[in-house]
């Protein structure tokens, strides 16, 4: 590797007022987040393989997702949401409902 001791290329920055829009004036809005995202809450899964590793039975999800696809020895593992609509405190359980394999 060679090295130059040239001085790294200054960068002019825009100024505040380019072709006549004052920029200072422009706003940018604060990014909106969707309501499904707002109040995350804790989901376990139950049910599938049993080998299942515990760290995969725990997520955080939306409180409006019905559904958690889990990347598991070459398929997936799918839970849905328990109809039993536990609330409060105590995480949200979805219940194994089957497997895919990717296709190759």
């Amino acid at each position: 590797m060679t090295h130059s001791s040239d001085p790294a290329p200054t960068v002019r920055t825009a100024d505040s007022i380019v072709n006549g829009d004052d920029r200072t004036d422009w706003s940018v809005p604060a990014p909106s987040i969707g309501r499904e995202a707002v109040g995350i809450v804790e989901a376990v899964l139950e049910g599938g393989p049993v080998n299942l590793p515990a760290e995969l039975r725990s997520h955080r999800v939306s409180p409006v997702a019905d559904k958690i696809k889990v990347h598991h020895y070459g398929g997936y593992e799918h839970f849905e949401r328990d109809s039993s609509g536990v609330t409060g405190e105590a995480p949200v359980v979805f219940r194994w409902t089957g497997r895919t394999r990717i296709a190759e």
